[in-house]
């Protein structure tokens, strides 16, 4: 089985860091920052077309390809001046021991990512987890999420089929990505869309924590696929009636 995550959101929480680019990427061109709220909204898209969503949800006018750039300019000196620091893009407690526990049942790890792919390597240098996923595609070379484009590239790379393989992700775009590749759709509890939005967006299953993912895999790599399809329709939503 492959199992593809999402990184922002996901795997490391980087929703301070996001803010703080966002804020500089604005003031630079004269704009109001978007709040807090609204920002998260918008996690998980590439560069442009967020940039171009938060123009329109502020109601502002700028060009968002030079909103883009100034974006990355404030994140790339935001990483130089603070990598360093503990909590810049930390891990989400529980992301390294399911990592662990995914390599320890032989899965196959990917990521495809709205993140660059420069930031992408620098994240998984920071947390020494450059070796554990095996393929990764960025928004680099793929179209924006939803389209399925970078989530079909990591499946195939990792020789699978969109039917023995999941997706991980805190976003609705992940979600309709990972429903347009034919992915099993999993959505996180902790990321930057609420749980709703996750189901609405059609999550075969929510995690409420990370650690909870291995023993969902483990029981879908069974042979009989009706054991998958039964595994999905115990583990919805947290909370719900079972």
């Amino acid at each position: 089985m492959i199992v593809v995550f999402d990184c922002d959101g996901t795997l490391v929480d980087s929703q301070h860091a996001i803010h703080a680019a966002l804020e500089a990427a604005f003031a630079a061109e004269s704009l109001t920052p978007p709040a807090p709220a609204i920002a998260r909204g918008i996690v998980g898209l590439s560069l442009e077309p967020a940039m171009a969503r938060l123009l329109e949800m502020t109601d502002q006018e700028a060009d968002p390809a030079r909103l883009a750039e100034h974006y990355r300019e404030a994140f790339l000196s935001l990483r130089r001046r603070q990598e360093a620091e503990p909590d810049f893009e930390p891990l989400f407690p529980g992301v390294r021991q399911m990592l662990e526990a995914l390599q320890a049942q032989d899965v196959l790890l990917g990521i495809a990512t709205g993140k660059s792919r420069r930031g992408l390597m620098a994240t998984l240098e920071r947390h020494g987890l450059q070796d554990v996923f095996t393929a990764c595609a960025t928004a680099d070379d793929h179209p924006s999420k939803p389209h399925p484009a970078m989530l079909e590239e990591v499946v195939a790379a990792l020789g699978g089929t969109p039917e023995d393989s999941v997706y991980v992700g805190d976003t609705r775009y992940d979600i309709e990505m990972a429903r347009a590749a034919g992915t099993l759709p999993v959505g996180v509890s902790w990321g930057y869309h609420e749980p709703a939005a996750l189901r609405a967006a059609g999550a075969a299953v929510l995690l409420e924590e990370p650690t909870d993912l291995p023993p969902l895999v483990h029981e879908w790599r069974q042979p009989a696929a009706a054991v998958r399809k039964e595994a999905c329709g115990r583990h919805h939503q947290p909370g719900e009636a079972q």
